[in-house]
């Protein structure tokens, strides 16, 4: 319950930072807010992982972007669903899923939500092993 709460705000955090940035995108109450992001939340569980699959080709030949395009459609199928979230039109949802993307994976490395860590090593490349003679493998009998 605690990782579904920690999830839903990040969700709205990011869906606001989205709303101050694009034009398109719009609340009339906190309530309708809150209900969008959650809306978006079940969507994004149970409705997403179906269209990728159907749109695999299309994902696989745009090397992954197609889904900033499912991750639009659903947007903005929330703002049709609910009277208090408004998304204008297509092009509003594809910037705005853009940056609820960005914002969402920036705060979950930034919280611990997701559980992944992005860590970069500077080692040295292993040195290959000496050779005997060069001569190939040797069979004693």
């Amino acid at each position: 319950m605690k990782s579904f709460l920690k999830r839903w705000i990040i969700t709205t955090l990011a869906v606001l930072v989205a709303i101050q940035i694009v034009p398109g995108i719009s609340y009339e109450t906190p309530t309708g807010l809150l209900i969008a992001t959650l809306l978006l939340g079940l969507l994004n569980a149970v409705v997403r992982p179906v269209l990728i699959l159907f749109a695999l080709p299309l994902v696989v030949l745009t090397l992954g972007l197609f889904i900033f395009v499912i991750n639009a459609l659903l947007l903005w199928w929330v703002g049709h669903i609910l009277k208090d979230f408004h998304v204008a039109g297509f092009w509003a949802a594809l910037w705005g899923s853009v940056i609820i993307s960005v914002v969402t994976l920036l705060l979950n490395n930034l919280t611990g939500a997701n559980k992944t860590r992005i860590t970069f090593r500077r080692t040295k490349p292993p040195r290959p092993p000496p050779s005997d003679d060069g001569g190939g493998p040797m069979i004693d009998v």
